[in-house]
């Protein structure tokens, strides 16, 4: 875990609040279901959330789970590379996340590098792995591996095909709705903003009558 000065006021109020959020039994779901995609050869961390994020901030085991959800031939993480160098453990942290955007996961569901890296907000990362997690269970193609109830199945839209005569059909029944003009005139009617012709009529004068001046 990266060294941090103590927080104060506000900021500590902030922290103590994410870190509130984290969820135990989650960890314990999430570390089963990546040793599940990622093999068994994979060592599972101690209990608690310091060692799960120990366990991830290097990038490496979270490049090598989003790798295992596409077939071996497409795996979008080309080369995963063992270092101790801070910068590119981030570098790998920030190619899962751009890889798992792409998978599916909306942006708002992923964590930024800091939030791993720096133990910022470690339930961000666990939202990012849930949504992760749910992602590969909807598409089921194969790829996801382990208890299919760790997840939630995402709910799938169905668009609905209309043939070229239902479209048709539809849009005479929206003519019919909205009446007809057939027939229509527009004679005797006065154009917006057009002034009206003031017709005077004088009616005609009966026997020994006189108009007035």
């Amino acid at each position: 875990m990266a060294n941090r000065g103590p927080s104060y006021g506000l900021s500590r109020e902030v922290q103590e609040k994410i870190e509130q959020k984290y969820d135990v039994e989650l960890e314990a779901r999430l570390v089963d279901w990546i040793v599940a995609q990622c093999g068994d050869d994979l060592q599972r961390p101690q209990p608690g959330k310091q060692n799960f994020q120990t366990w991830l901030m290097d990038g490496t085991i979270l490049c090598r789970l989003i790798n295992s959800l596409y077939p071996s031939d497409m795996r979008p993480i080309k080369k995963i590379p063992e270092t101790k160098m801070a910068f590119k453990q981030m570098e790998k942290i920030s190619q899962f996340l751009q890889a798992a955007e792409d998978y599916g996961v909306t942006r708002g569901d992923i964590f930024q590098t800091v939030d791993l890296w720096e133990g910022k907000d470690m339930a961000a990362v666990q939202r990012t792995l849930m949504a992760l997690g749910s992602e590969a269970l909807t598409k089921d193609d194969g790829h996801y591996h382990g208890n299919k109830d760790w997840f939630r199945r995402k709910a799938k839209g169905h668009r609905r095909e209309f043939s070229e005569e239902q479209l048709r059909q539809g849009r005479t029944l929206i003519s019919l709705q909205m009446g007809s003009n057939r027939g229509a005139s527009q004679a005797g009617m006065t154009g917006y903003g057009t002034p009206r012709q003031i017709m005077r009529y004088d009616s005609p004068r009966r026997n020994g009558e006189q108009s007035s001046p």
